[in-house]
């Protein structure tokens, strides 16, 4: 399920999700487990409102590798 995420068209990190649901872009959320749930939470909330799929990642390491960054991600989505 991840590996839609290498080539998708995406965005990655809290910020740009955040953006990207405020625009209608997103058909599918990716949040890690690991990842604050402070941050993480009101995104999962406003996915399920919007009926926006969210898939639930281990670790935020994994996210990162399954995004091609060389960073932990705590969120990503396709657009």
């Amino acid at each position: 399920m991840l590996d839609e995420l290498k080539t998708a068209k995406k965005v990655v990190g809290i910020k740009q999700l955040r953006k990207a649901l405020s625009t209608g872009e997103v058909k599918k959320v990716f949040l890690a487990d690991d990842a604050d749930p402070m941050l993480t939470q009101p995104l999962a909330e406003q996915c399920r409102a919007l009926q926006i799929t969210v898939v639930c990642v281990p670790t935020m390491k994994q996210l990162g590798a399954a995004c091609n960054i060389s960073v932990d991600a705590a969120a990503a989505a396709i657009l």
